[in-house]
């Protein structure tokens, strides 16, 4: 079954880490442009990598440490960015939930 993505103006509520829907979940996916619900329960970890887009993460719920150029925790409410390629690795303090989305070169060609 293939996942479904959101087309252009579809709502979606997402869900509370507290939640028994909560599970990690593409909500769009073109060649330019990404964006995720990640869900991570209290001490999960996401190995080191790195993506080839400019990344935005806001943790809508809990807290993690992301650790790559620099080491940083991030808590509900509280957003941040990661150049294109930068490693980094992430680890879950509590269940948390956070909103990815990656911004690819494709979207910039566009732009320009």
């Amino acid at each position: 079954m293939a996942l479904h993505h959101l087309v252009p103006s579809e709502i979606v509520r997402l869900p509370s880490v507290a939640s028994d829907e909560a599970k990690t979940a593409a909500l769009v996916k073109t060649d330019a442009f990404e964006a995720m619900q990640l869900i991570l329960r209290s001490g999960e970890e996401i190995a080191e990598h790195a993506v080839p887009g400019f990344v935005t993460i806001v943790c809508l719920e809990g807290s993690v440490t992301l650790d790559g150029a620099t080491q940083v925790k991030l808590s509900a409410g509280e957003w941040m960015y990661l150049d294109r390629g930068e490693k980094h690795s992430v680890v879950a303090h509590e269940d948390s939930s956070l909103l990815v989305t990656i911004m690819f070169e494709k979207l910039l060609a566009v732009s320009s």
